[in-house]
């Protein structure tokens, strides 16, 4: 499953080292695959922390982690309200043959 936080933000050197140490923190999580502070090329105010989990149950627990709660935690809270989870219905390797996966909601 993808998580997918969107942030706008003014001045990146404080958001920077912040997300930087939420991702650290995110990381050590079981059931973390991987995850990229990306910021947005047509407008440099918009960013995405972006973190894989195998499975949304690896995310919750992780969420509960002390070290997430400190350090990831106040962070997220100042994303954009939207839906931020995404479950994978289907994927393609490149050159590949298209996979669909059963989601937990159909």
């Amino acid at each position: 499953m993808l998580v997918l936080n969107r942030f706008v933000v003014a001045s990146d050197d404080d958001f920077v080292s912040r997300a930087h140490a939420a991702l650290k923190a995110l990381s050590e999580a079981d059931g973390y695959l991987r995850g990229e502070l990306i910021r947005a090329l047509d407008d440099p105010t918009h960013w995405c922390l972006l973190t894989e989990w195998k499975n949304v149950g690896s995310y919750r627990r992780a969420l509960g982690r002390f070290d997430v709660k400190v350090t990831a935690t106040p962070l997220l809270a100042e994303s954009l309200m939207e839906p931020s989870a995404y479950e994978t219905l289907a994927a393609a390797p490149p050159g590949g043959p298209i996979e669909s996966f059963t989601g937990d909601l159909a």
